[in-house]
């Protein structure tokens, strides 16, 4: 892999060490130069409210929204400089700002894979944004693009033109769960492609299971990748009935609604675990859906 002209973790004055020596708009998200064979890309803890939520998924898998503050989000401009700089021969950097001009370099990107969500805009209405999903250069992924489809997915856009509904379509698709191609693929970085108790990784039987339940989440909450879980069939179903929930620490509790034996009928001990550290969103959720399955709420 070719060397890097910036060094991890050190910090970077944007406008005088990126843009003056190697080009683009120092005031935009997404930077390509004209002069180099470079993109520049930048996150930050401001835009939430439109979407503009970035983050590691796993060590490796880095969720980068696209750029457009009003309408739909399309594949112009910076948004298709990404998705084809591969293509192109240009090398993608992130950065994360610090504030006062100052931004710290984070890593090499490679585009891996795309989604759509539904967010609003500037204006407050609703629309298609685009979630990127990038892999650090160089690393290697047990996963192909193409075979991110869990067993619970409807139709899902392999068509970068896809359009969501308008607004009066939408009104009545609340329950086909509009816009979560995005949020279901990072459901399945985050847990690293295998069943988040026992380990399996065949995606096209695996559900993405959000913990506190879609009827019961905010807008927020239900496009929330820490309320999700993917799961093997029959723990996403025992799930789903609040016949099961985990602890904070990732045990596993069993509503006496059935009996031990009928657990160890389709292979559940009560001694499984989640395989991973849980953060406190995760458990936070968690929290919620075991008072949801004794009666709390």
């Amino acid at each position: 892999m070719l060397a890097s002209p910036f060094i991890p973790g050190h910090k970077y004055n944007r406008r005088r060490d990126i843009h003056a020596q190697y080009g683009g708009n120092w005031q935009s998200g997404i930077c390509p130069s004209s002069n180099f064979p470079y993109i520049f890309i930048f996150t930050g803890s401001t835009g939430h409210q439109h979407g503009y939520e970035d983050g590691w998924d796993n060590p490796n898998v880095f969720t980068y929204t696209g750029e457009g503050q009003q309408g739909d989000m399309e594949f112009t401009r910076g948004n298709l400089a990404l998705r084809e700089h591969l293509s192109q021969g240009k090398r993608v950097f992130l950065f994360a700002a610090l504030g006062g001009g100052m931004v710290e370099y984070i890593s090499e990107l490679e585009f891996f894979d795309v989604g759509y969500f539904e967010t609003p805009d500037r204006l407050g209405n609703r629309r298609q944004g685009i979630k990127f999903f990038f892999k650090r250069a160089g690393v290697y992924l047990p996963v192909e693009a193409d075979k991110l489809r869990l067993a619970s997915d409807i139709p899902q856009e392999f068509n970068y033109a896809i359009k969501l509904p308008n607004v009066t379509e939408r009104s009545g698709l609340v329950t086909s769960r509009v816009g979560q191609g995005a949020y279901r693929k990072r459901i399945i970085h985050r847990w690293e492609y295998q069943c988040a108790v026992t380990g399996f990784d065949k995606l096209e039987v695996l559900i993405a299971s959000h913990i506190v339940p879609w009827k019961d989440a905010s807008d927020d909450e239900r496009l929330d990748v820490d309320n999700g879980l993917l799961l093997s069939p029959n723990y996403d179903a025992l799930f789903d009935r609040h016949l099961i929930s985990f602890e904070g620490n990732g045990s596993i509790i069993l509503s006496d609604k059935i009996e031990t034996a009928a657990y160890q009928k389709i292979g559940i001990t009560g001694k499984e675990r989640l395989r991973r550290d849980l953060n406190d969103g995760v458990v936070n959720y968690l929290q919620r859906h075991t008072s949801q399955m004794f009666g709390e709420v």
